[in-house]
């Protein structure tokens, strides 16, 4: 099957791509985009009270579970541990191959230069070195080198707040539902190792139920939830996400790129 647009997420943790970039990525499998997330590591470090072997597992299924609400087709969790993901030949070579199997028109990952959580900052490196051999047919040969380098776009994430430019901001009101109940299938992290770290274990909800579930979620991750005056998202936007347009891959105007993002389909001409 032929898709108008082809777009791959690149991250660190299974987690990651549903709460930054969840929303844009189902309105864009809605509107008929190819939309593949990659997880550089496992996350098998990411909890206080299981160990690495049954937590690879547990996220695995998480991601896949996530996957479903999205309309992710393909999600790929390279077998690295959590916490030591290093910008190497090998990994830089794995995201080469990643990126042009799926022939992909954008690729979104992290910035790589803000502090905060190593493996963030060494996905955004990766990527950054990946772009650059990514038309190259000498550079992982056994894989056919892309035409030209994909749209590249910097996320946001809790680290980079203050630093992160609002080049690309996606209104997700209607797709909102479904970006939170992706986030609610990576139970380990939202309802049991977040709240651990950050000291909010007592504002787990108590019961099932969706409602409250739901608010927990919002207002827990809100900076990646709702549309600030800073994105500058228009009055009748409540939910967004921002991106920052790389320095790297090819270079768009940042009204071309959300034209993109919005539709789902490639510029013409």
């Amino acid at each position: 099957m032929n898709y108008p647009l082809k777009i791959i997420v690149i991250k660190a943790h299974p987690d990651e791509a549903e709460v930054y970039a969840g929303g844009t990525s189902a309105r864009l499998a809605d509107r008929g985009a190819a939309i593949k997330f990659v997880s550089l590591t496992n996350g098998d470090a990411g909890h206080y009270g299981v160990g690495r072997k049954a937590l690879r597992r547990r996220r695995a299924g998480e991601a896949y579970a996530a996957a479903r609400h999205i309309g992710v087709q393909d999600y790929e969790i390279h077998d690295t541990h959590d916490g030591m993901l290093m910008p190497t030949p090998k990994q830089r070579e794995a995201a080469i191959a990643s990126i042009r199997r799926w022939q992909a028109d954008i690729v979104i990952t992290f910035h790589d230069e803000f502090p905060g959580h190593a493996d963030n900052r060494a996905a955004g490196r990766i990527v950054r070195e990946a772009i650059d051999f990514i038309t190259n047919p000498n550079v992982v040969p056994d894989v056919p080198a892309l035409k030209q380098p994909p749209v590249c776009l910097q996320m946001v994430d809790a680290w980079c707040l203050d630093g992160h430019r609002h080049d690309v901001v996606i209104g997700i009101d209607e797709v909102i539902e479904r970006k939170l109940l992706a986030c609610h299938e990576h139970a380990s992290q939202f309802y049991e190792f977040a709240p651990y770290e950050r000291a909010f274990q007592h504002r787990i909800p108590k019961s099932g139920a969706w409602a409250e579930q739901r608010q927990y979620l919002l207002e827990n991750w809100a900076d990646f939830m709702y549309a600030s005056e800073a994105m500058g998202a228009g009055p009748d936007c409540t939910y967004a996400e921002s991106y920052q347009l790389a320095p790297y891959g090819r270079q768009l105007a940042g009204s071309d790129v959300e034209a993109m993002l919005t539709t789902g389909r490639p510029l013409r001409g």
